[in-house]
């Protein structure tokens, strides 16, 4: 969900950077091919993830939820020189079409993609990240802070999208489905946490900025 008048997204994306051609084409084909493809990150929230990664300039970014890409070749773009981007999806039926793009995009040794849980691989990478991005299953946004939290460093950018899940954390308590109740712990956690500083960006469907302190 956008909370923002079509018509002023529109010339936002206007007045934006265009979009890249390969990022386009992503885009394209995830819309022709592919279920749910609202789940894209898309021009202007790639271009948000893009700046945030040449910022920050890391070493070591995390992605928990690839779907087909988009967001990864988009954080890739701020990778140190050596760096690596792992991202982590459990659907295998996604992983030879989001390869294809990485592989265009000159990616191919500085993304990973692993398949399987992210509550199973996270334990496995040993490093510390500079930067992560959690965009999947909402009932385990807690679990994947508390467990990427102590792999950052000092400093190092957290963002999770999906923080204002369509508006429906602003609904009772007893009215929440488990997703939307997954999200709303999830932010009180994070607001309340004493390793963060964040804030919760009104962009798109809400994106939660933290910062490891």
């Amino acid at each position: 969900m956008d909370f923002l008048p079509k018509d002023i997204e529109s010339y936002a994306a206007a007045m934006s950077s265009p979009e890249q051609d390969l990022l386009k084409r992503l885009n394209r084909e995830t819309h022709a091919r592919i279920l749910k493809p609202r789940m894209l990150s898309g021009h202007l929230q790639g271009l948000l993830l893009s700046f945030i990664s040449r910022m920050v300039r890391p070493l070591h970014i995390l992605e928990i939820g690839t779907y087909t890409g988009y967001s990864a070749l988009c954080l890739a773009e701020g990778l140190r020189e050596g760096g690596k981007l792992h991202t982590i999806d459990h659907n295998e039926e996604l992983e030879d079409f989001t390869s294809k793009y990485i592989q265009k995009a000159g990616y191919g040794d500085r993304i990973i993609q692993h398949i399987g849980e992210a509550i199973d691989v996270i334990p496995e990478l040993d490093m510390e990240f500079d930067l992560v991005f959690i965009d999947a299953d909402k009932e385990n946004y807690i679990n994947y802070f508390n467990m990427v939290l102590p792999k950052m460093v000092k400093g190092g950018v957290l963002l999770a999208d999906n923080a204002l899940w369509s508006g429906k954390v602003l609904s009772e308590t007893e009215e929440m489905d488990s997703e939307t109740s997954g999200i709303a712990t999830f932010n009180r956690h994070v607001r309340n946490h004493p390793g963060v500083r964040n804030l919760l960006l009104p962009f798109r469907d809400g994106i939660m900025m933290m910062e490891k302190i």
